[in-house]
């Protein structure tokens, strides 16, 4: 019998395609059912083994004990808009079906492009890689290798569709709500904004920056590659707004401060580029915050340094993007062909089928 192929699900979650045994028909009525034998009752009581175990190879035992069970996750709701006028729903149309010329693609890194392709995640693939699982044009890969859309790409066996950035991407917004985390794996169980949101078919979403779990607000998510470098590389200094809510305020004093001087942190110094009071009410205050830095928890810090705590956190923009008004939380958009078009040319990265110009 010919080997079934290992699906795109078990490539990104690992497991292993073993083909699964017919059950053992059973005898007897439902009344005269016979308890299980012990050792179908061991088998029963021990999980799948997946593909990733081979992985854990040689991590302690308690650490892969640790493990909490995954939560449960609703899927996030999508806004629904009114349709654009004629003019952008025909240019949308004609942007989405453009394509880039992929004999002058440039070779890329192996792991940059299983990645895109959405076999897994780029740090994956290098294990994958590093564990001889990946060949390229029918020889072991090993890492530093770079391909390109003409070669021919095997995972564990199974040959892949690269995927190409060929085509206008993806971008969806998300207004993150607090308890969510922006990973795909994590030990403790919790709940993933990639629970939530929509597979993106042939290809993986990666979040533009991340949110702690105590942060809310908007999250950027998109296909490429590339965007992602453009918003979130620190040498880009693409601007980022918070409202904040602490509980006092600040002095004209400290906000001249923290945008002229800046304070310094346990990681370096931190600037604020602009701040402005929202009101409040009682002993609370809002501010709004920009900052051209995504350290960890940078925001919250900042005014810790102050002597003030934060007690609410929203990220309220991100680059030319705002968050948009009628998105509730736990929603999300997608931007629309056209509108990612206008991100593309604000990132200087040019649209399908058409040169970059150099300057």
């Amino acid at each position: 019998m010919a080997k079934q192929p290992t699906s795109k699900r078990e490539w990104r979650d690992g497991a292993a395609a073993s083909p699964k045994k017919p059950a053992a028909k059973r005898g007897g009525s439902l009344k005269g059912k016979s308890k299980p034998q012990a050792s179908s009752a061991k088998h029963a009581e021990q999980p799948r083994r997946k593909f990733s175990d081979g992985l854990n190879k040689g991590k302690p035992e308690s650490a892969q004990a640790e493990r909490a069970p995954k939560q449960r996750a609703s899927r996030a709701k999508k806004l629904v808009v009114r349709n654009p006028n004629q003019k952008i729903m025909e240019r949308a149309r004609d942007l989405k079906e453009r394509r880039s010329d992929l004999s002058r693609f440039e070779p890329e890194r192996l792991q940059k492009v299983l990645a895109a392709s959405g076999v897994g995640s780029r740090r994956e693939m290098e294990e994958w890689i590093t564990n001889g699982w990946v060949t390229v044009n029918g020889q072991v890969a090993q890492l530093g290798d770079k391909v390109t859309p003409d070669d021919h790409v095997t995972v564990k066996g199974s040959i892949i569709k690269l995927k190409w950035a060929d085509r206008l991407p993806r971008i969806i917004l998300y207004y993150k709500q607090e308890g969510e985390i922006v990973s795909r794996d994590d030990p403790q169980g919790r709940v993933s904004i990639f629970d939530r949101l929509p597979q993106a078919a042939s290809s993986r979403w990666v979040a533009i920056g991340r949110l702690d779990i105590n942060t809310s607000g908007l999250l950027i998510l998109t296909t490429s590659g590339e965007l992602v470098q453009r918003f979130a590389h620190p040498s880009f200094e693409v601007e980022r707004e918070y409202a904040v809510r602490v509980l006092g305020g600040l002095s004209t004093e400290q906000m001249r401060m923290l945008t002229e001087e800046g304070v310094m942190l346990e990681d370096g110094l931190a600037k604020v580029e602009r701040i402005w009071e929202q009101g409040g009410e009682g002993v609370n205050k809002w501010y709004n915050v920009v900052i051209k830095e995504g350290r960890n928890r940078e925001v919250r810090r900042i005014f810790e340094s102050q002597g003030l705590t934060v007690s609410r956190l929203v990220r309220v923009g991100f680059g030319p993007i705002g968050l948009p008004n009628r998105l509730k939380r736990g929603q999300f958009y997608e931007l629309n062909p056209a509108e990612v078009a206008n991100i593309v040319k604000w990132a200087d990265m040019g649209l399908p089928g058409e040169r970059r110009r150099r300057g």
